[in-house]
């Protein structure tokens, strides 16, 4: 009896919220609060709850759209003894074009969560940067750099576009920042990562600007004290798991290696424009 009764319970609450959703065919249910209170319930979200908060719903979103909400973002984490770029100094940051993106390269720098995420990263020597496959290179240039016993050393850097997949999930493609703060949200290097890999002795690298990044390897050099890591590039993306075909593409050994290092284009040590 009571298994019946629990059961006529749920039917009738049923019913009253399809009668209500009757009642209400656009669906609108609770309250609506003007975007100066969710500015200023933005004053008080940490910069790891952005993107929650910009999810309750479309006014949260258009808020840190905002260039006001950068702004005070900004200035609420800026510390005096904080070593920023000189893009990135207060004197610099009331630029509207890639202020977002500033700021969030600022945080890296004096904000302490991610100061602390920065350093905790794995050596890439640990762990392969899947991440990268299927990446455009867009620049590659090297260095000469003094190491650390006086030793002359060689640093490769190559910058990549990570590329999305042929099917994208389109569901939020009308979402943009509006027109009024399309500067704000500007940002030449956005998905866009440094792989940078030392060596101790110079090693000459074919040119690979514009070619798609399929393959890394990284495994014990020759002489068992170093690493030696291998990049295959082609000229094409490779999908569905497919196997890259060495002898298709363009293949690059560096051996020995003394360090390899991946920077997103958030990270203190990736190197951006000062015009930005």
């Amino acid at each position: 009896m009571d298994a019946k009764e629990s059961t006529n319970e749920r039917t009738g609450s049923r019913k009253k919220k399809s009668k209500r959703h009757k009642e209400n065919p656009d669906g609108d249910v609770g309250e609506e609060y003007p975007i100066d209170i969710w500015l200023l319930l933005a004053s008080y979200i940490r910069p790891e709850d952005i993107v929650k908060f910009s999810l309750i719903c479309k006014k949260a979103w258009t808020v840190t759209c905002t260039a006001a909400f950068w702004t005070r973002l900004y200035r609420r984490h800026y510390t005096l003894d904080a070593y920023l770029p000189l893009r990135l100094r207060p004197e610099s940051m009331e630029k509207l074009r890639c202020l977002r993106a500033c700021v969030i390269r600022s945080l890296y720098h004096m904000y302490e969560p991610f100061t602390s995420r920065v350093s905790r990263n794995p050596a890439i020597p640990e762990t392969t940067p899947s991440t990268l496959k299927n990446s455009k290179c867009l620049l590659f240039w090297c260095r000469k750099i003094d190491g650390n016993r006086q030793e002359t050393m060689w640093e490769f850097n190559f910058k990549f576009k990570k590329e999305s997949p042929r099917f994208k999930n389109n569901c939020c493609k009308g979402l943009q920042p509006p027109v009024q703060y399309k500067e704000v949200h500007t940002n030449p290097d956005q998905d866009c990562c440094l792989l940078q890999i030392t060596t101790f002795n110079f090693i000459f690298v074919p040119i690979v600007m514009g070619m798609i990044f399929t393959l890394f390897t990284i495994n014990v050099s020759t002489d068992m004290r170093h690493h030696r890591v291998r990049l295959v590039f082609q000229d094409s993306p490779i999908w569905n798991g497919k196997k890259p075909r060495v002898d298709q593409g363009m293949q690059v050994v560096l051996d020995p290696v003394h360090s390899v290092r991946l920077f997103d284009w958030w990270h203190p040590q990736y190197p951006f424009s000062q015009k930005a």
